[in-house]
């Protein structure tokens, strides 16, 4: 059973799959009971979220004199400069940013949205509650989709 939920907890840290993969595998494939599969999910989802927060801006700043990804990196600082310019201090920006991450959709999620957080220099506790509200958000929605499809496919 530990070993179950250790799944859960590891697949919802990878990125694009995160708790929106995590919680269907954990109910439906591995017969996991739902809300300790959404807690360990959502645990598992926001663990790597501060570390995004930190680094991905270094990383990107380091990569910008690079001869292959140099062009790609500063242009994604210099794209985050403008739009963090624009959003930031704005109280749209943390509601925005929580839907974001909330949407169950490939390509949204807390690695993104926490991504672009700190790209847009958007503050660091901010970001954190947005990232997690958002999480949340999600979390429900696949409990409710995993818990429709069960009953429908069942």
């Amino acid at each position: 059973m530990f070993l179950k939920y250790l799944a859960v907890f590891f697949i919802s840290m990878v990125p694009i799959i995160e708790l929106r993969g995590a919680i269907p595998i954990g109910v439906a494939t591995l017969g996991l009971p739902l809300i300790p599969t959404y807690i360990v999910a959502i645990i598992g989802n926001m663990l790597p979220v501060p570390f995004i927060y930190l680094f991905a801006r270094k990383v990107l700043e380091w990569g910008a004199d690079k001869k292959y990804i140099g062009k790609w990196f500063s242009w994604m600082l210099q794209k985050g400069e403008k739009a963090g310019a624009r959003i930031n201090g704005k109280k749209g920006a943390f509601i925005g940013l929580m839907l974001f991450v909330g949407i169950p959709l490939p390509g949204t999620g807390a690695w993104t949205g926490t991504l672009a957080a700190s790209i847009l220099h958007l503050k660091f506790k901010d970001s954190i509650i947005a990232a997690m509200g958002g999480v949340l958000i999600a979390g429900i929605i696949m409990i409710s989709l995993t818990l429709l499809g069960i009953n429908i496919f069942s």
